[in-house]
């Protein structure tokens, strides 16, 4: 399916410097139907801001027939051009990390999914996804009820509470409030020689998903941080893997936003145990 690219500019009522929100749209372009309507899905970057991998992956899930969504997370920093994979790149977007504020970040996914379900093309049904800093963007917009999925990759930060002013992060405190128990379907995915998300902090993801009773799948594979990034991977780049995980993602977003199944029942059905 072919795409084509836009972008909008939108206020932001948290930015103290007033700038607005870039978002890049993607879109599948289906000349012969021109009233088309697809699922949503927002697509958080990395710390570099909408880079070219990023765009590249947003592309491969507008093409499966998404209209894919890409804040720019720093807009109240800098324009929204994407950040060098330098060493400078790098320190400036961990610091740009943990400078902005944390209602802030919400409000862009508060933000981008209102534009996905304003505009013509989008049937309302939102998915979200989003690599590093963006995984961890991906699994607090699970909060938002509107998100019927989230497709998180190597998300960081959300064991170790330093996202945000402060380093207050709350993700996981809002996972014991309950908050995400009985909403969408979560996917966690990281490599199990990522240094940036040790064993531990995986392990703590998972029993808190788990003790809260979220509809989870968790995926360990064998691979780095940033596994997925074809450009400046610093040696990580792994391709086959890279497709076999995303034919996993589009699964779950078609099965969950890919059809609509009507409300949501959250009546447990008991497994049997049988062979």
């Amino acid at each position: 399916m072919l795409i084509q690219k836009t972008f909008h500019d939108v206020p932001s009522k948290l930015d103290p410097n007033g700038r607005k929100l870039r978002i890049f749209v993607i879109s599948p372009n289906v000349p012969s139907y021109p009233h088309a309507k697809f699922p949503g899905v927002v697509c958080f970057s990395e710390i570099y801001q909408v880079t070219g991998p990023v765009e590249r992956f947003a592309g491969q899930i507008a093409s499966h027939g998404y209209v894919v969504a890409c804040p720019s997370s720093y807009h109240e920093f800098q324009g929204p051009e994407a950040i060098p994979y330098d060493a400078e790149g790098t320190d400036r977007g961990n610091r740009f990390k943990i400078e902005k504020e944390l209602a802030a970040y919400d409000e862009d996914a508060t933000i981008t999914i209102d534009l996905l379900c304003s505009l013509t093309n989008c049937n309302g049904r939102i998915a979200a996804t989003g690599m590093c800093l963006g995984g961890h963007l991906a699994f607090r917009a699970a909060f938002d009820a509107r998100v019927l999925s989230s497709v998180c990759f190597f998300a960081t930060d959300v064991h170790s509470a330093t996202l945000g002013k402060g380093k207050n992060d709350d993700s996981l405190v809002r996972v014991r409030r309950g908050e995400l128990t009985g909403k969408g379907e979560l996917v966690m995915i990281f490599g199990k020689q990522d240094t940036h998300v040790p064993r531990a902090g995986r392990d703590l993801i998972r029993k808190e998903l788990e003790d809260a009773n979220v509809t989870t799948t968790f995926l360990e594979v064998q691979a780095q941080h940033a596994f997925i990034r074809d450009e400046e991977s610093k040696g990580r780049w792994d391709a086959a893997l890279t497709r076999s995980i995303f034919s996993f993602l589009l699964e779950v977003f078609e099965r969950n936003v890919g059809r609509d199944l009507g409300p949501r029942s959250n009546d447990a059905v008991a497994v049997e145990h049988i062979c």
